[in-house]
């Protein structure tokens, strides 16, 4: 690896540990090579989401979205870019054949907490949710690398249930905090369908009918957890490793969220600390159960 190289991998690197994310730990279980492109995955997915969560008009925010999107088209196309996570996405991505629609996917999905704050239906709802989660686990995965013989058509649906799964629990873990911020991203079709209004969430009137709703979303998060374990047997031995401590950390976390019921429309979903990645390390040495 060349020096600039270098250098850019260790700004990935940087972001990825100061972040706190609990995927640092997993990603460790990969190879020096694979937790590179990993990281850079990573970093280009938290500068495009800080530019969205960041201080300012929505009009500066657009703005310097759209840079950003301009600079990621200049890096994959070889251009020179002042921006060391570019740098190093671009590489990864030429180096283990990513898809670059994937990578706008993910723009295309954070752009969108700009201008939109509810969905109607549970459609619209997966459809952000492939863009913001799925289309990162179709990214990584080429990276993680897949068993021999293992035709993409056969792992991309359970990737994209993956994301599915992983970022409809967080919707479900973060409900409170995005009530306060004026969000709400449970589909109001969901509401109606379980007897609520989403003008109670939002002014805390949390009745009977919310053990209706967040057991609804729950079970729908399970059924998607249910198809993305269908990865495990598909992914390469380090692959297979980083996979399982994530799955077993979310899993986890989507069992809190169910046990603490309408409570999750009250406040955030607290786990122990040490909970969550004790249940990453027994995913990676029993399998997913």
């Amino acid at each position: 690896m060349i020096v600039s190289q270098r250098a850019d991998a260790e700004v990935c690197r940087s972001i990825l540990k100061k972040s706190g994310s609990s995927f640092a730990l997993p990603l460790r279980l990969l190879t020096p090579e694979k937790r590179r492109g990993s990281n850079a995955l990573y970093a280009f997915c938290r500068l495009a989401d800080d530019i969205v969560d960041g201080d300012g008009l929505v009009s500066e925010k657009t703005r310097l979205l759209l840079e950003f999107e301009v600079m990621l088209k200049d890096a994959l196309h070889g251009k020179v870019v002042h921006e060391p996570v570019l740098r190093s996405i671009a590489a990864t991505v030429r180096r283990y054949a990513i898809p670059e629609v994937h990578l706008f996917e993910i723009i295309e999905g954070v752009r969108c907490d700009l201008t939109q704050s509810r969905y109607e239906t549970t459609n619209s709802l997966i459809q952000y949710c492939r863009l913001v989660a799925s289309a990162v686990g179709l990214s990584a995965v080429p990276i993680w690398g897949v068993r021999p013989g293992v035709p993409s058509e056969e792992w991309m649906p359970h990737a994209d249930a993956c994301g599915l799964a992983f970022q409809w629990t967080n919707i479900l873990r973060d409900i409170v905090e995005d009530r306060e911020r004026d969000r709400v991203y449970l589909p109001e079709e969901a509401f109606r369908a379980a007897g609520c209004d989403v003008q109670d969430l939002l002014s805390g009137r949390i009745g009977s009918c919310f053990d209706d709703l967040a057991a609804n979303e729950v079970a729908r998060a399970s059924r998607w957890f249910s198809e993305a374990k269908h990865l495990d047997s598909m992914l390469s031995v380090d692959g297979q490793r980083v996979f399982r401590a994530m799955f077993g950390v979310y899993r986890e976390l989507l069992r809190s969220v169910e046990n603490a019921g309408s409570s999750i429309f009250l406040q955030r979903v607290q786990t122990s600390k040490w909970r969550l990645p004790f249940s990453g390390v027994y995913s990676v040495l029993v399998g997913l159960r």
